[in-house]
């Protein structure tokens, strides 16, 4: 079922009701979520709807057909369309005809604006369908330059996120607003994908930017690898198979990712791994366009960005083949403490493998790292060079796709909540619940630089 919150194929009259229904993940809990004009979705179980709608009865004779019930051998499907229809229709009765009674008021979240008392006032554009009160802070998984993420829990749900908490002023001082717009942009354009991560929900306010994203607690890859030292040719092959998916699907998406590397890459419970972290995303790069911005993490950069030249997607293979090499071999291909040694030896050092491995894992190591990027693996034909290559034969791609592979190796967490895997620098960071979910954060200005950043996934939120 698509989505009406974010499409923009139509004008949406002021006071017009959209609706659309929200299935959990556990598909035991079924939210329908309505909306006035353009202003944000209100959700809530039928059975809300249902009581209001019997409490104000004598307001809904013109729409008194009763409540739709389940008829025998019909479809889930069908019966949430015939409820949905129903609350939108019945709401829209109210809307049109009874906004000054203060029940139907209360109930819509509608204030009267001071020109017309007869115009329904949606309030100002930071209003949310979330807000950092809806959730528990349980514990710091993550920290970075600009804020730090937490695994929180919905207050109602019991549902756990991943939330990251970025602070405006660093991203002001850093000058990384596009950057982080870019982040936005990408994760409310995901896509679905099952290896990238997904975002439910965005929001702010006057000091922070809030993203509520799937919640993966199998740990980092750098974690792991770390602990492991390296990785068997099957297991890397199994992550680098993942990782190809996913980047080919950005790059359909004409988006080059520019930052891979193992600390973006988390595990599931289930072993498979999952992209995160798209804040130096660049997107438009239709066909062959190059761009020139030198960003990236060092130990990872292909030799054009290092060099300042324009490049395309085809740095995105070089990350992944530096990130292969590192599965299997421990470390980076040119790693060194010192950085303009490191860049000295991306750009002019030959590539060495240092121990014997198959001949297919070996071309396709040295296949993604040429440093002339029109030869590289992938300049030609993007992710379906890579796909068709020798190394992947044994990868049942449609399989893996619907997460039918078990994984080579499964991550050891009792449930949602277990953070084992996740480092202690990260556990053992005191949380401040009160700086995280201020009580009175409203605010009435509009924040220019974070324009439109507010954001709820009607077709996937998991409450």
């Amino acid at each position: 079922m698509s989505s009406l919150y974010y499409s923009n194929a139509r004008e949406v009259g002021r006071n017009e009701v959209t609706s659309n229904v929200i299935i959990a993940e556990d598909k035991k809990t079924v939210v329908y979520a309505i909306r006035i004009g353009n202003g944000p979705f209100m959700q809530k179980p039928f059975e809300e709807y249902e009581k209001f709608f019997q409490s104000v009865g004598e307001l809904t004779t013109a729409t008194a057909t009763p409540a739709p019930k389940k008829k025998f051998l019909q479809s889930d499907t069908k019966f949430y369309e015939k409820r949905k229809l129903w609350i939108q229709s019945v709401s829209q009765h109210l809307i049109d005809n009874h906004t000054k009674n203060d029940d139907v008021r209360r109930f819509f979240h509608i204030d009267f604006g001071d020109d017309d008392e007869n115009m329904v006032d949606l309030g100002p554009s930071e209003r949310k369908t979330a807000c950092p009160q809806d959730f528990d802070f349980l514990t710091t998984i993550g920290k970075g330059s600009f804020g730090r993420v937490y695994q929180v829990r919905h207050k109602e749900t019991k549902k756990i996120y991943a939330m990251k908490v970025l602070s405006k002023e660093h991203i002001r001082k850093k000058n990384e607003v596009k950057h982080v717009m870019a982040e936005r942009n990408v994760l409310i354009n995901n896509f679905k994908h099952p290896f990238l991560v997904s975002l439910h929900y965005s929001f702010q306010n006057k000091d922070k930017l809030y993203f509520v994203l799937d919640h993966l607690n199998g740990g980092e890859l750098f974690s792991h690898l770390q602990r492991e030292k390296h990785f068997s040719e099957s297991r890397s092959r199994f992550y680098a198979a993942e990782i190809a998916c996913a980047l080919g699907y950005l790059h359909e998406k004409n988006i080059i990712y520019r930052d891979l590397k193992p600390e973006n890459l988390l595990l599931d419970d289930k072993g498979y791994l999952v992209l995160a972290d798209f804040g130096l995303c660049k997107e438009g790069m239709i066909g062959g366009k190059t761009t020139v911005t030198f960003c990236g993490t060092p130990e990872y950069l292909a030799p054009e960005i290092v060099l300042k030249k324009p490049y395309d997607k085809t740095v995105d293979w070089w990350c992944l083949g530096s990130v292969l090499y590192e599965m299997i071999f421990g470390l980076p291909p040119f790693y060194s403490k010192d950085h303009n040694e490191m860049y000295d030896r991306i750009v002019n050092q030959p590539l060495r493998l240092k121990h014997s491995i198959s001949v297919p894992c070996s071309e396709l190591i040295t296949g993604l790292l040429q440093k002339d990027r029109t030869k590289r693996l992938g300049n030609k034909n993007d992710f379906k060079d890579i796909k068709d290559h020798p190394f992947f034969l044994p990868v049942d791609w449609d399989r893996l796709l619907n997460r039918e592979l078990k994984a080579p190796f499964i991550p050891k967490v009792k449930n949602q909540m277990d953070v084992s895997q996740i480092s202690k620098e990260f556990v053992d960071i005191q949380i401040d619940p009160s700086s995280l979910a201020p009580q009175h954060i409203a605010s009435t200005m509009r924040d220019h630089d974070f324009e439109n950043f507010t954001f709820v996934d009607t077709n996937r939120v998991l409450v």
